[in-house]
């Protein structure tokens, strides 16, 4: 792949892809279940984020290359993980299907006739599978072309979010809007933890890891990629802070009368632009209700192509997705692949919420293995007397099990309804690891299952815990203990997964990834 990006197309491919549908809608839904003190659940995230971004900073500082979050847990951690990841990201190509759906929803306000009762129409189908054509063209022909165009959509898409921040104030505020109508916390600080997953916080600022999967396509990707997973977050953080803030100080006293849980709106800012008489506004909102889910749309077809092509190097996939076309520098045939899966994702969920209900768990997941991943390469190299390797981040040592507690956490409290869907179908993948195991490095299969159980028994543990919690789940086990149970089982689950990774890379070392 050619080495064509810089810190800035890095950045704005990482700013881009965390800025997508999620500002339209969760300034408004954080609200109505945290109230004011929602702000708290804005800066975890972004902390907490940015403790995840570390390790994969590092592997992608470190093992530069095409498609890295699905080719580092197969090197770290044997071919059952690989496969089992690798079918969790091959699912999370419904991502770039969710947003699609979202630019439908909101082109249903001029064309009714496209999106009816939370789904796609027959002919809105019809108008999300050509936008999926045209996404797939724009990223056909070179990554130089893609970034460029891709900083264009990128600035667009900052710009509407701050002028709506600004155009909202200056509008006129409510005073005492963080202490009255319940206080600034109305429904109690456990709120902020269910407006995480909830109010649609996590999958809001999820996508940071964008530039990690193109550190193979890096200018010097040993500086330029930490610096820019790092800027994405830090800029998205700020402007959904300026967003939560321009929506908590507008809504007019009028809708409050029953508090931050009544207020309600099908397009929040677009409506409250209109309520507030700045038509203009609302203008430009409806327009970049299609313009921000597009950009994210795009750079997710660009990077589902790379981790297509990464599967199909695991073995995942037949090798002849991994052809690299010589005159573009793309993954054609991993691009034709993705648009029959996205299609075919938009067909039975055909609404937003649908998809992203599922979408946010098999992210985490990859976040998950990917800290896994990063100790058991400090591990085995520290066995072997290794120096530390060009671009390790300080303080991953510990970073690594806190991201692993975090993502696992994360899972667990996005809910019983979401994960009895997500956690099955990424179990589907143990089935699948059989059927496609490989011989070609001697390794039986009897130590390739003891190696990878950690994972199974990880996410079957999830599923339990979530059933028998209090995050939609039956409440036999009660706040907070609930929760101090699953990070509790991911420490424990981090060791015995470092361990075995480090016994796996001992029978099987994997030489340095990366590149000048």
């Amino acid at each position: 792949m050619r080495k064509e990006l810089g810190f800035w197309s890095l950045t704005a491919i990482g700013f881009s892809n965390i800025l997508g549908s999620g500002w339209l809608f969760a300034a408004m839904f954080a609200a109505q279940t945290a109230g004011p003190a929602v702000l708290l659940s804005w800066i975890g995230a972004g902390v907490l984020c940015a403790l995840v971004a570390l390790v994969m900073v590092e592997l992608g500082a470190t093992r530069p290359e095409g498609g890295g979050t699905v080719r580092w847990p197969l090197y770290a951690s044997g071919r059952l993980v690989g496969t089992v990841i690798g079918w969790s990201v091959l699912l999370s190509v419904g991502g770039t299907a969710a947003e699609i759906s979202a630019i439908m929803q909101y082109a249903a306000h001029y064309l009714p006739g496209l999106y009816d009762n939370g789904r796609l129409t027959g002919s809105g189908l019809a108008v999300a599978t050509g936008l999926s054509v045209l996404l797939t063209a724009l990223n056909w022909f070179a990554v130089r072309a893609f970034a460029r165009l891709n900083n264009l959509v990128s600035l667009f898409k900052v710009l509407i979010p701050v002028l709506t921040v600004v155009a909202l104030f200056l509008s006129g505020t409510h005073s005492g809007r963080l202490t009255d109508h319940g206080g600034f916390a109305p429904y109690g600080y456990a709120a902020c933890l269910t407006a995480l997953a909830g109010g649609g916080i996590v999958y809001s600022v999820n996508g940071f890891q964008a530039p990690l999967d193109f550190s193979g396509e890096a200018r010097n990707p040993r500086r330029t990629v930490p610096l820019a997973v790092l800027t994405g977050i830090g800029l998205a953080v700020l402007v959904y802070l300026g967003l939560q803030l321009a929506f908590l100080f507008t809504v007019p006293d009028s809708l409050l009368g029953h508090g931050w849980h009544g207020v309600n709106f099908d397009s929040p800012f677009g409506q409250l632009a209109l309520v507030l008489n700045l038509h203009w506004l609302a203008t430009l909102l409806y327009a970049d209700a299609v313009v921000s889910p597009g950009g994210s749309a795009y750079v997710g077809v660009a990077i589902d192509a790379r981790h297509t092509y990464a599967l199909a190097k695991n073995g995942l996939l037949p090798r002849f997705f991994m052809r690299i076309d010589p005159r573009s520098g793309t993954a054609r045939r991993a691009l034709l692949l993705n648009l029959v899966v996205i299609v075919l994702f938009m067909l039975p969920f055909g609404g937003w919420q649908d998809i992203v209900s599922v979408m946010g768990d098999m992210y985490l997941l990859v976040y998950a293995a990917s800290a896994v991943a990063v100790a058991a390469f400090r591990a085995h190299a520290k066995e072997r007397g290794l120096p530390p390797a060009d671009g390790q981040v300080p303080g991953v040592h510990w970073i690594a099990p806190v991201s692993f507690v975090v993502a696992s956490e994360f899972i667990y409290w996005s809910g019983w309804h979401h994960l009895r869907l997500a956690l099955p179908l990424v179990l589907a993948g143990v089935p699948l690891y059989l059927m496609l195991r490989r011989d070609a490095d001697g390794r039986p299969p009897r130590e390739e299952l003891r190696n990878g159980a950690w994972l199974v028994f990880h996410l079957a543990a999830l599923t339990l815990l979530s059933w028998l919690g209090t995050f939609g789940g039956s409440g036999d086990l009660p706040t907070p203990y609930d929760s101090v149970a699953v990070g509790v089982v991911a420490l424990a689950v981090f060791a015995w997964a470092v361990r075995s990774g480090r016994t796996h890379l001992r029978t099987a070392p994997v030489t340095s990834l990366a590149t000048e």
